[in-house]
């Protein structure tokens, strides 16, 4: 959980400035009380007012007044946040916690994690650290503090590290203006524990994980070279490329004898536990296989659902019309172009304006075809033998990826991302309860994952807000969880980043898109999605307070 909404140094007045001028209703903030030393406050919009709770410090756990107990200030807030109604104010009245309004961290320093707890340090640092590795994090149990992790000896050890009126110290000793010059010097002067271990700081174990609002000082910092060559960009995606081997699922699936002529690439498999499954609906004893897979839109927290799959041979173009008919896909993304470098990259399985195909039982008919510089957009109109529905599909065609490469600008991708987003809320709006989005390059993993991913996580901002916590290479981890290999190059990796970063600048700074051409339309980001939570039953009330000066008074 992103922790940021802590503000160390904020007083009660400088809390309603900023949550007035900087929040929405539901945005809150926690602070140190004001009045009372050891508590805390959580300082919550709701409309045009302020409205301050006590946190009380019991020594031995966090409490509201007599309310549920929690062993940490982050678990107090993720609890009223996740249960809405469990806050009230004395007339039933719910107060919620919707919208945490982030604090400046002490660095920008990668190696600073945030508020990752201390198994998590000891995770990271003894399953990729090496000796001498190093990472600082916010302190849990003392908020405004924060902890040096260390891995010595093939152990971690976890230094706290006191902050005070913006200055830091270890132990009471020699104090240091912020955290950056606290580690720059014991990198230098090394630590010495009481057993007599010397801890080294060598090198920093980076984050990866950031919320958006920093992603361009982010960016800039893994543009930069590492000791004259490598960026941090290849830096992170070579960490990626080495937890491959967390990713060893079974594919046997798609190395059965009948099952490999289906293969374009014979390595290139469906992992067998989200492989699609095609039904035998006309019980002709047709193969279940097709070199495909679900991806669940549960990474990071995102509820959008596609199928990434590789892109047809001429013998599995009725397969793949098999798959979009039983999962009722209404929009089909394909990135890459029929033939690349003088190959057939995937067998045509749409068709032209006013044309019609058929494949086995499926008739296809292209009704509307529009043509911009980036893609093509073709409304096709589907029926299946037997059956009376007929169906809209829409395939969209972004025709300026090149093959072992990344589009020139972004903001090609971010309109194309808009329009198909647009496309399925639509059917979705209308109550016909679109299936995935297929998904599809030449192998099916890595323009079709970079698509994938940025749409997450574009998803996920919208969502959530500026303040939610994304990790782009966690995210690509758990998308290779999926269907191996997604991602496929250092250059597809930064472009995610680089996608995330406009988008950001866009909806930060919005300016009207220039046309490509005098029919291209322009697309603004996605609307906002609010965030909802079912109602819990009130478990009681809480003093609350309007005015700032009457809480910071009353103990």
């Amino acid at each position: 959980m992103n922790r940021r909404w802590f503000h160390p140094t904020l007083l009660g007045p400088e809390a309603e400035s900023l949550l007035l001028d900087h929040g929405r209703d539901g945005s809150f903030i926690a602070r140190p009380s004001g009045s009372q030393m050891g508590d805390f406050t959580l300082s919550v919009r709701r409309g045009s007012e302020v409205t301050h709770i006590r946190i009380q410090n019991q020594g031995d756990y966090y409490d509201l007044f007599g309310g549920e107990k929690f062993a940490t200030l982050a678990e107090l807030v993720q609890y009223y946040m996740e249960n809405t109604g469990q806050l009230r104010e004395k007339n039933g009245e719910i107060i919620e916690l919707r919208h945490p309004l982030s604090c400046r961290e002490e660095t920008r320093e990668r190696w600073f994690h945030g508020s990752i707890s201390g198994k998590e340090a000891d995770k990271l640092l003894l399953d990729r650290g090496q000796n001498g590795s190093y990472l600082v994090r916010a302190s849990l149990s003392q908020p405004g503090d924060y902890v040096l992790s260390a891995l010595i000896d093939n152990r971690v050890s976890h230094v706290m590290i006191r902050c005070k009126d913006g200055k830091c110290d270890v132990g009471g000793g020699q104090q240091f203006n912020g955290l950056n010059e606290l580690i720059e010097h014991y990198k230098k002067i090394p630590l010495v524990e009481i057993t007599g271990a010397v801890l080294h700081l060598k090198q920093p174990f980076n984050a990866t994980r950031i919320i958006p609002t920093d992603i361009t000082p982010r960016v800039e910092e893994l543009g930069k070279e590492i000791g004259g060559s490598k960026a941090g960009f290849w830096e992170e995606f070579e960490q990626l490329q080495q937890m491959e081997c967390k990713h060893l699922f079974n594919r046997k699936e798609g190395n059965r004898p009948d099952c490999r002529v289906k293969n374009r690439y014979k390595n290139i498999l469906p992992f067998d536990h989200t492989r699609v499954i095609l039904a035998d609906e006309d019980g002709d004893g047709e193969s279940d296989y097709i070199n495909a897979n679900y991806i669940s839109g549960e990474v990071e927290g995102s509820e959008k659902a596609y199928i990434a799959t590789q892109g047809c041979l001429p013998h599995t173009v009725i397969d793949f019309w098999r798959m979009l008919w039983q999962d009722n896909t209404r929009v089909i993304v394909m990135t890459c172009n029929e033939i690349e470098r003088g190959k057939n990259k995937c067998a045509r399985y749409w068709t032209e304006k006013d044309t019609t195909r058929t494949f086995k039982n499926i008739m296809v008919t292209c009704t509307h075809e529009k043509k911009y510089i980036s893609h093509v957009v073709r409304e096709l109109r589907a029926t299946k033998e037997g059956d009376p529905e007929e169906r809209i599909i829409y395939y969209f065609h972004f025709v300026s990826w090149p093959d072992h490469g990344i589009p020139n600008d972004a903001g090609n991708v971010l309109s194309f991302l808009s329009e198909v987003n647009k496309r399925q809320e639509h059917f979705r709006s209308e109550g016909n309860s679109p299936g995935p989005i297929v998904v599809h390059c030449s192998a099916g993993i890595g323009r079709t994952g970079t698509f994938i991913i940025i749409d997450i996580l574009l998803h996920l901002i919208d969502k959530q807000g500026f303040d939610v916590e994304i990790d782009i290479q966690k995210s690509i981890q758990m998308l290779r969880a999926q269907r191996s290999g997604m991602v496929q190059t250092e250059g597809q990796y930064r472009f995610v980043y680089m996608a995330v970063k406009q988008y950001i600048n866009q909806r930060t700074h919005p300016t009207k898109p220039e046309a490509m051409t005098s029919e291209e339309p322009t697309y603004g980001p996605a609307p906002p999605i609010p965030f909802k939570i079912d109602p819990i039953p009130q478990q009681g009330t809480i003093p609350v307070y309007q005015n700032v000066e009457e809480f910071d008074t009353q103990l």
